[in-house]
C-alpha cells in the first residue's frame, strides 16, 4: 500500500476528469476537421473505450432485424425478412403491454426475460441451478452496480463503507464509488504475472482499510478490464475463500465472459466455482455477478441494458434492490429485447442461424487476431511494454516516458500519461485512455487501448501511434546526446 500513498487530491481529480477532457479535445479536433482545418490526419480514431460500433464493428443482423420489426410492427408483413425474425418479434410484442415497446415493464425486468437469463446461466454452468427471482434486469451493468453500491453505502451507519478495488480497474468505477460516498480501497494486480489477482494484496488492502472505513465488499473484473487477465479456477477459489473468511460481499463484473481467446484458457464463472466448493461456503458467500449488452458478442453499448444475479441474500435485501430499481422505472424495453436475444439466439435449423453464427465467429476471430497483433506491436516499441491478453477487449501497455515529457507534465500540472494522450491526439488523431484514472503506483504510467475494431482501422491506429511514439523517444535521445 505504501506505493499508493503518493496519490494526491490533484491526481484523484484527474482520475475522474481526464477521460472526459480527452473526449472533449477529440470532439473539438473533429469539429475543426469538419470546418476545413488542415490536419496531418483525416479523422480522429477513438480506441479509449469499448464502443465497438463507433469503432466500425458491425452490429448483429438478427438482433437489429428483430428490433426493427418490434419498433415498426408493419414489418411483420415483410416477407423479405427471415421467418424466425418475424416470429420472434411477434412473440415479444405479445408480452408487452399494449403490444408496444413503448410501455413500461416490471422494475426488475420482464419475467420472460428473467427466465431466459436463468436458462442461459444454467446452460453456461451445467449442473448449477438458477432462479429467475435472483435475476434483475437493469440499465446496463453500471446501473446495476450503482444500485448495489447505494445499498451497501449506508449499511454501517456512521462508518463509511469501503470496497476493495483492483488497480487497474474500469475507468468508470472510481467516480461511481466516489459519488456514492464509498471509500475505494485499492489492491494492486500483479503486472509481472499477467495482471493476476494476488491474495497478499487483498489482505494488505483489507488491513489498510481498518480504522478509516468498514470494508463491505470486494470488486472483481473477470475477464479483466482493462488488463485482459482471465482468472483460473484456483485463483477464483482463493478469492471466494478470502471473501468467506472476511465476510465480504463479492461483486463480480463478468461482462466480457464471451471474449476469452487465450490458448488453453476458458471463462469460468464465480458462481460455478462457488457452487462446487461445498455448502459451508456455497451457501454462505454473498455473490452478485454482472453481465451486459456491452459484451464483446453484442457490443450494443448504447442500448444500456444488463443484468445481475444475486446469490445468498435474503428476500428483504432483494426486495430493497427491486425498490431501488424502481427509481429508473424499468430498463429500456428495447434493451430488454436485445438482452433476450443475446441470451436466446437463433438455434440450428432457424433461418437466421447461419448468418448469426458467421457474424459472431467473425467478431471473435477479429478480437483474437487484433489482441495478438497489437500486443506484440506495442511490446516491441522502445519505452513500452505490454503483457499478453487472454480475454476482454483492452490492452494496458506500460509507458517508460522520457524526462522531457515528465518535466512538461510537472510544469503543466497534469499526469505524464495524460499529457502523452493529449499530444498523441493532437498530433496523430488517436484517442487512447490514460492509466492515471486509476491509482497508479509511483513512477508507473499506462495506456488503455480497446482492440475490438476492424483490422484495417487497428493498423491505422498502430501506424499513427508508432509515428508519434518514435518521434517522442527520438527527441529524448537527441536531447541526451546534445
Amino acid at each position: 500500500m505504501s506505493s499508493l500513498k503518493h496519490v494526491s487530491t490533484r491526481v484523484k481529480g484527474i482520475r475522474a476528469s481526464s477521460q472526459s477532457e480527452l473526449q472533449s479535445l477529440a470532439a473539438q479536433i473533429t469539429q475543426e476537421i469538419t470546418q476545413g482545418a488542415l490536419k496531418p490526419f483525416k479523422e480522429v480514431i477513438d480506441v479509449s473505450s469499448g464502443d465497438f460500433h463507433k469503432a466500425g464493428m458491425k452490429p448483429v443482423s438478427f438482433l437489429r432485424q428483430v428490433l426493427a420489426v418490434c419498433l415498426y410492427p408493419e414489418l411483420l408483413e415483410n416477407k423479405d425478412l427471415p421467418l424466425d425474425v418475424r416470429h420472434r418479434a411477434q412473440k415479444f410484442l405479445e408480452i408487452c403491454d399494449g403490444e408496444s415497446l413503448g410501455s413500461y415493464t416490471a422494475s426488475a425486468g420482464m419475467l420472460l426475460i428473467r427466465q431466459n437469463i436463468s436458462e442461459f446461466l444454467m446452460k453456461r454452468d451445467p449442473g448449477v441451478p438458477s432462479n429467475p427471482e435472483d435475476v434483475f434486469v437493469s440499465s446496463g451493468s453500471q446501473g446495476a452496480l450503482q444500485v448495489i453500491v447505494k445499498l451497501i453505502s449506508g449499511a454501517e451507519g456512521e462508518t463509511q463503507t469501503g470496497v476493495l478495488t483492483p488497480m487497474p480497474c474500469p475507468h468508470t468505477l472510481p467516480p461511481l464509488l466516489d459519488k456514492a460516498g464509498v471509500t475505494l480501497e485499492p489492491y494492486q494486480l500483479m503486472e509481472e504475472r499477467g495482471w493476476a489477482v494476488d491474495l497478499q494484496q487483498l489482505h494488505r488492502a483489507l488491513k489498510a482499510a481498518r480504522g478509516r472505513c468498514k470494508a463491505r465488499a470486494i470488486y472483481i473484473s473477470n475477464p479483466g478490464n482493462p488488463t485482459g487477465h482471465v482468472q483460473d479456477r484456483k485463483s477464483i477459489q482463493e478469492v471466494i475463500e478470502f471473501a468467506a473468511a472476511e465476510r465480504l460481499l463479492l461483486l463480480v463484473d463478468e461482462v466480457y465472459q464471451d471474449s476469452v481467446f487465450g490458448e488453453g484458457r476458458e471463462f469460468i464463472s464465480y458462481k460455478k466455482v462457488l457452487f462446487e466448493m461445498g455448502k459451508e461456503i456455497s451457501e454462505k458467500v454473498e455473490l452478485i455477478s454482472f453481465h451486459s449488452l456491452s459484451s464483446a458478442r453484442m457490443g450494443e453499448c448504447g442500448l444500456r441494458t444488463g443484468f445481475m444475479e444475486i446469490l445468498n441474500m435474503d428476500s428483504g435485501v432483494k426486495h430493497f434492490v427491486d425498490t431501488l430499481l424502481c427509481t429508473d422505472i424499468c430498463a429500456p424495453v428495447t434493451g430488454q429485447l436485445a438482452l433476450h436475444l443475446m441470451v436466446k439466439p437463433p438455434t440450428p435449423g432457424e433461418a437466421s442461424y447461419d448468418t448469426y453464427t458467421q457474424e459472431i465467429l467473425l467478431t471473435h476471430t477479429t478480437l483474437s487476431h487484433n489482441a495478438q497483433r497489437a500486443q506484440k506491436f506495442l511490446d516491441g516499441l522502445p519505452g513500452m511494454s505490454c503483457q499478453p491478453v487472454i480475454g476482454g477487449i483492452y490492452l494496458y501497455p506500460r509507458l517508460r516516458l522520457p524526462a522531457e515529457i515528465m518535466e512538461q507534465a510537472e510544469t503543466s500540472q497534469v499526469e505524464a500519461d495524460v499529457l502523452y494522450c493529449q499530444r498523441l491526439l493532437t498530433e496523430e488523431g488517436v484517442l487512447v485512455g490514460a492509466g492515471s484514472q486509476n491509482e497508479e503506483p509511483a513512477g508507473k504510467h499506462h495506456l488503455r487501448l480497446c482492440f475490438l475494431l476492424p483490422p484495417d482501422s487497428l493498423e491505422e491506429v498502430l501506424t499513427r501511434l508508432r509515428s508519434f511514439h518514435l518521434r517522442l523517444m527520438d527527441s529524448q535521445r537527441k536531447t541526451e546526446t546534445s
